[in-house]
């Protein structure tokens, strides 16, 4: 099927053209936390249709923002991954995220709800709170586990992934409530944890900024 365009000569427009249809940006939102399965995607998308799930990954796969690769040497499953293209769609996801977390007031009778679905709003808590640090940090909330990587010197570009952190730097321990008063603003880190709302673990800079709001950038 030929892709539906805008036919406008203009950034936002291309840009729409590509992700504009319904579930692409949430498709790319759980890829950027790492590689998945046909069925780890659908799991954590509740309410995608398997044929408008399957319609979207071949588009992002035409459109160069999707890999296709075998799981194992024998084939058979496939995972799916960003390209670099599709990475580039943090900044993005994180703006989207930032924008939308003020009308997190709520949460409805009918809202599905994944611990790892706050980790863009709160990659940036993380920088804002943490600047110039380095390291991963450990999210656990009682609904699941999820790690962030702030941007850091040199370049290094931030991220997140779902799951345990391989080598967290800090741990921060939090309520699902907790979590969201902090991505939607009304509640910091170090606020949370002095409130004996949250926990932070580790002796690093970055777990130290989380706890306490002291991290001073060398």
């Amino acid at each position: 099927m030929p892709r539906r365009s805008y036919d406008q000569y203009c950034a936002v427009s291309r840009a729409l053209d590509a992700v504009g249809e319904r579930w692409t940006l949430l498709v790319a939102r759980e890829l950027q936390a790492g590689p998945r399965r046909y069925t780890d995607l659908h799991a954590d998308l509740p309410g995608v249709s398997t044929d408008v799930l399957a319609s979207r990954l071949r588009d992002m796969e035409r459109d160069g923002l999707v890999a296709r690769r075998p799981l194992t040497p024998r084939g058979g499953a496939a995972l799916y991954e960003l390209t670099g293209r599709g990475r580039a769609l943090l900044p993005v996801l994180r703006a989207l995220a930032d924008w939308g977390a003020p009308a997190l007031e709520e949460r409805r009778p009918t809202d599905a709800f994944r611990a790892h679905w706050l980790a863009p709003p709160l990659l940036g808590v993380v920088e804002r709170a943490c600047p110039g640090a380095s390291g991963t940090v450990e999210v656990r909330l009682e609904t699941g586990v999820f790690h962030v990587r702030p941007a850091g010197p040199g370049g290094r570009e931030g991220g997140y992934g779902d799951g345990p952190a391989e080598r967290p730097d800090a741990v921060l321990v939090l309520s699902e409530e907790a979590c969201v008063r902090i991505v939607r603003g009304a509640l910091t880190p170090a606020e949370a944890v002095a409130r004996g709302e949250a926990a932070v673990e580790g002796d690093g800079s970055i777990a130290r900024a989380l706890g306490a709001g002291e991290f001073t950038p060398s």
